[in-house]
């Protein structure tokens, strides 16, 4: 993994952290748990990665280097993603689906672990089995995602809800890259490199974690300063 691109995405998450905290002094009708959850996403992943700058968080398995950090990062990040997300879905309604929310990380953390245990697997079966285990994970995070979360989301007000479509979009969008880099990079067939998977997969992940946050709470705030914004 190239360090030089490990060091850029530490100084994004570094970035990232910044901008939310500031952010943060200044809600402007945001509550304060999402800022919390904005700030705490870069703060873990900057952590993981730096710990990958310093040439930690690897090991060789079955002929290729398997980066465990970034499994380590991806099980936490990832979840507070959907809790962000579900955040969103509930800006202005009275409860915050606490069981819907406990769904969508369960099935991320099965879908993160099941990747980290392909990774590590010698026996190409077993590594393609688990690594299916962890797409039907992924489809049932955007089942989740698409079916009584937008339910819930459309509860709300229409400029709230249309928050949340943009934001719920974005990562189907970006999430959809991770299995496939996975699959097309050293970890599965291999017709990528490992140093240009890691270019796709740093970049990825600041789209994925900085850039989708400041979406996603960039756009709430808007609706603040024009009035729109209501928190129940």
């Amino acid at each position: 993994m190239t360090e030089w691109w490990l060091w850029m995405y530490v100084a994004a998450m570094a970035g990232g952290v910044v901008v939310f905290t500031r952010w943060r002094a200044d809600p402007r009708g945001v509550p304060p748990s999402e800022y919390r959850v904005a700030i705490a996403i870069p703060l873990w992943s900057g952590l993981w990665y730096l710990v990958l700058a310093l040439g930690g968080g690897r090991a060789e398995v079955a002929g290729h280097t398997v980066y465990w950090a970034r499994y380590a990062d991806w099980v936490v990040t990832a979840s507070l993603l959907l809790v962000a997300l579900v955040l969103t879905a509930t800006h202005a309604l009275p409860g915050r689906c606490w069981r819907l929310m406990g769904a969508l990380v369960g099935a991320n953390v099965v879908m993160i672990l099941s990747g980290l245990a392909a990774d590590l697997m010698a026996d190409l079966t077993a590594r393609y089995t688990l690594y299916a285990i962890g797409v039907v994970a992924l489809l049932a995070v955007y089942g989740l995602i698409w079916g009584p979360l937008r339910t819930h989301a459309h509860r709300q007000p229409e400029r709230i809800a249309a928050v949340y479509t943009e934001a719920a979009l974005l990562l189907s969008v970006l999430w959809a890259g991770y299995p496939v880099f996975w699959v097309l990079g050293p970890s599965g067939v291999g017709l990528l490199g490992s140093d240009t998977t890691s270019l796709l997969l740093v970049v990825l992940s600041i789209l994925s974690k900085v850039g989708w946050s400041i979406l996603d709470l960039g756009r709430l705030r808007a609706l603040s300063d024009r009035g729109q914004l209501a928190v129940v």
